[in-house]
């Protein structure tokens, strides 16, 4: 299989961690040697109820047995569909009623910012640097990575960067300012929470000026910081919120979502102003509406925030310069892009499996399953300090 998947399937970096996989459950993933790995990574924050949760594997069984793909988005009522917008809107604010569902967060964000432009009438988009909202060339567009985006320019025009948690920079959003879009908390650029209020901030200076503010929650909804999105933590409510990976448990989705007065721009002048073939499919809705329901029924928001007390108080070692994040959406700082390296490469050896981000090289992810249990924290914990230490001493 190994070199089949090097021959015959496209990569995405030279040096993929290549492991056969057999099966996956709850935590842990098996490879085609039943090698066991707990899984301190959930899909980069994917897999919310982790692998083969039995709630959504029997939400697929049921929709299966009924239809599959029937029409493009937007044409016929599908029930699964239907139910999981109903239960998003629900659970948000009345000014986030409406929900656009799309096959990925990428996808997401293009459609939030073709929705800005069509509603202000305005084309310029302001982001921050070293920002991340996915990989198309619109999403590349405001991600402000210039060592991802500088071999497939041209991108969109038109596009302003600013610094995260910078209030001198918000000055720079106008009237020509279509919108902002930013992360809740920017994960590529190493777990970096906002500070002194600063969304509140962004959202006052948005309302000042009349531009839209969107915030991408493809990694912080579902939970992960222990409320249901992100923005909740901070006091303050986007025009538009792009989510995406925790929704799916395990399937692909992603959906920007705001006002049934904003969204009605798509619609006409032109129709079919945003469009997808496969966006809502039932299948992965009915498994969307069964992760939503068991994340927002049970106690799983509020028990990520002890686990994450629990996490913090195990790594403590002198190699650990620092713990960024909230809730189980966390990043160990370590002193070197190499020592991390190491650590990741060396704890998937003894079967626990981390991984980067993508623009601070120093930093390793831990942002488990919420369904982790306090017996495999303490697990995955101590392989990893065993690990530091084995490294250090070596």
């Amino acid at each position: 299989m190994k070199e089949d998947f090097y021959n015959f399937q496209a990569q995405t970096t030279p040096h993929p961690l290549a492991i056969e996989i057999s099966r996956a459950e709850g935590v842990y993933i098996y490879d085609s040697h039943e090698k066991k790995y707990l899984d301190f990574v959930a899909g980069v924050s994917a897999n919310s109820l982790g692998h083969n949760p039995p709630r959504v594997i029997q939400a697929i069984q049921n929709q299966l047995t009924k239809y599959m793909h029937v029409m493009v988005y937007g044409e016929f009522i599908q029930k699964p569909s239907l139910e999981l917008c109903k239960l998003l809107a629900k659970h948000l604010p009345e000014s986030l009623s409406t929900t656009y569902l799309t096959n990925s967060g990428t996808e997401a964000t293009e459609g939030a910012m073709k929705l800005a432009k069509k509603w202000t009438g305005r084309s310029e988009l302001i982001a921050c640097k070293n920002g991340y909202h996915g990989n198309t060339q619109g999403a590349m567009s405001v991600s402000g990575a210039e060592q991802q985006n500088r071999a497939f320019r041209p991108l969109i025009p038109g596009i302003r960067f600013i610094e995260f948690n910078n209030e001198n920079d918000l000055q720079k959003i106008t009237e020509k300012t279509a919108a902002i879009v930013l992360e809740t908390i920017q994960g590529g650029a190493g777990f970096i929470a906002p500070q002194n209020d600063y969304l509140v901030k962004v959202r006052k200076r948005c309302d000042e000026v009349g531009a839209l503010f969107i915030l991408d929650e493809i990694q912080t909804g579902f939970g992960r910081t222990g409320k249901l999105f992100g923005f909740e933590n901070y006091r303050c409510t986007p025009d538009v919120l792009i989510t995406g990976k925790g929704l799916g448990g395990g399937m692909p989705i992603g959906a920007f979502i705001s006002s049934k007065e904003k969204m009605a721009v798509l619609k006409e002048a032109p129709t079919l102003g945003h469009i997808t073939t496969f966006g809502g499919h039932p299948v992965i809705a009915a498994a969307a509406l069964a992760t939503l329901q068991e994340i927002t029924e049970g106690n799983l928001m509020p028990e990520a925030l002890r686990k994450e007390k629990l996490i913090r108080s195990l790594l403590t070692h002198p190699e650990i310069k620092e713990i960024r994040g909230i809730g189980l959406m966390l990043a160990i700082l370590v002193k070197s892009p190499a020592t991390a390296s190491k650590i990741i490469l060396k704890c998937l050896e003894k079967g626990l499996i981390l991984f980067w981000l993508l623009f601070e090289e120093k930093a390793i992810r831990i942002t488990p399953p919420l369904t982790i249990t306090d017996d495999e924290i303490k697990e995955g914990c101590a392989i990893l300090l065993q690990t530091i230490s084995e490294l250090k001493e070596s």
